[in-house]
């Protein structure tokens, strides 16, 4: 049984959207269950349909407008460069609304239900294929998975959004009592539970450099400091999950073929750029072509 991991990053997605290209329409890879955690659960339900070119155009034109409802920050472009900056006023206005995150993401929730159709959904279901998507369980202090199996199509587009709500940054949500969120926050790559779930076979996009040492350039306020905070922890989270996904691939005799980013993409992945998420999509698909090349065809 062959599956697709892919990990969280945000806007870095992108890139796993050129390597998943590579592997799909190159190489005619058939994967009998995809398994995403944030934005890569954006990206395998479409992946699932192979609709690339939906996908292609939906990913690499997505905006801040797409994602937030409430945006808890700027989008600035100096010269060749992309930073964000704390939105003061929206911030503000959800401290004095007693709301817990600074922003809100219900934006993303109405994209999802958009572009993930009931049809695909049926199509999905008709093919037997698993799509799994990870969230984090907040209340109960655990990691979940849910399978398209066993949702409903509105129930599988609220997962999908739950999986990518990084807080406290976007919405928290609420289902049967329990609070959710990101599941980057238990599980950025997924690989051990695709192991579990009978994979034998596994290709593993992982959205950061396989070198993940080097200077950072920490925040100048106390909100981006923060969000460099946030970026080390699930540095340390994705770390573990590689390591522990290496050594159950070995315990279970499963192939495991890891694809990284060629470079550090970013430094901040809740940028959302067309030019460079078009960029990273390219990148990805040359460094898969280049990586499978160089393995002579494995």
């Amino acid at each position: 049984m062959k599956a697709l991991v892919i990990s969280g990053g945000g806007s870095k997605g992108a890139y796993a959207g050129g390597v998943s290209q590579f592997l799909i329409e190159e190489k005619n890879r058939k994967y009998d269950m995809f398994l995403g955690t944030s934005s890569g659960s954006l990206l395998i339900p479409h992946l699932a349909v192979n609709n690339i070119p939906k996908l292609y155009n939906m990913f690499t034109n997505v905006s801040q407008r797409d994602i937030f409802s409430v945006s808890p920050f700027v989008q600035h472009r100096k010269e060749n460069r992309e930073y964000v900056s704390i939105n003061y006023k929206n911030t503000l206005l959800q401290f004095i609304k007693r709301k817990r995150t600074f922003g809100e993401s219900k934006n993303l929730r109405k994209s999802i239900f958009k572009n993930f159709t009931r049809a695909e959904y049926d199509k999905i279901r008709r093919n037997e294929l698993d799509v799994i998507v990870t969230v984090s369980n907040l209340t109960m202090n655990r990691v979940e998975y849910k399978s398209i199996k066993d949702c409903t199509y509105e129930e599988f587009c609220n997962w999908i959004w739950i999986s990518c709500n990084y807080i406290p940054f976007m919405s928290l949500a609420t289902v049967n009592g329990h609070e959710y969120a990101d599941g980057g926050l238990g599980s950025v790559v997924p690989i051990r539970e695709a192991i579990n779930r009978g994979a034998t076979e596994i290709d593993a996009v992982i959205l950061e450099s396989e070198n993940m040492e080097g200077n950072k350039v920490l925040g100048k306020n106390p909100f981006s400091l923060m969000l460099n905070l946030f970026g080390h922890l699930l540095d340390q989270v994705e770390k573990n999950d590689i390591i522990v996904g290496k050594l159950a691939a070995q315990s279970n005799d499963v192939t495991l073929n890891l694809y990284y980013t060629s470079s550090k993409l970013t430094e901040n992945s809740l940028i959302f750029s067309k030019r460079l998420m078009r960029s990273w999509w390219q990148q990805g698909f040359d460094y898969a072509k280049e990586k499978y090349g160089s393995n002579g065809g494995n």
